[in-house]
């Protein structure tokens, strides 16, 4: 089983930033293609970057240039992502998942291509 643990959201101005980090435990594998997720209040949930040691980064068109997705290299447990410049329709609540398989490039935003996700952590981005 796989756990993942996701931790740095909060509450944040138009323009600031913050560091999300996820902790993947139990049987995680350094193939395994990672991501980013967020949703927000009556909206789907909508991915936002992946990366795997493959291909990649990936990023949705409405976050390129601002935020930043990583990976540790050691075990590749541990996935950040770097978010600058927020806005407020980046307000949601974030998730990471973990997709044993690769998806296809056009799959890899999709949440139906990963297996394992964690609980979320909350950003606020207010004006």
């Amino acid at each position: 089983q796989v756990q993942l643990v996701e931790s740095g959201g909060g509450s944040v101005q138009t323009g600031g930033s913050l560091r999300l980090s996820c902790a993947a435990s139990g049987n995680h594998y350094y193939s395994y293609t990672m991501g980013w997720f967020r949703q927000a209040p009556g909206k789907e949930r909508e991915g936002v970057a992946a990366i795997n040691n493959f291909y990649g980064p990936y990023y949705v068109d409405s976050v390129k240039g601002r935020f930043t997705i990583s990976r540790d290299n050691d075990d590749g447990n541990t996935l950040w992502l770097q978010m600058n410049n927020l806005k407020t329709e980046d307000t949601g609540i974030y998730y990471c998942a973990s997709a044993i398989r690769w998806p296809a490039a056009s799959q890899v935003l999709r949440a139906h291509s990963y297996n394992y996700w964690g609980q979320g952590t909350q950003v606020t981005v207010s004006s």
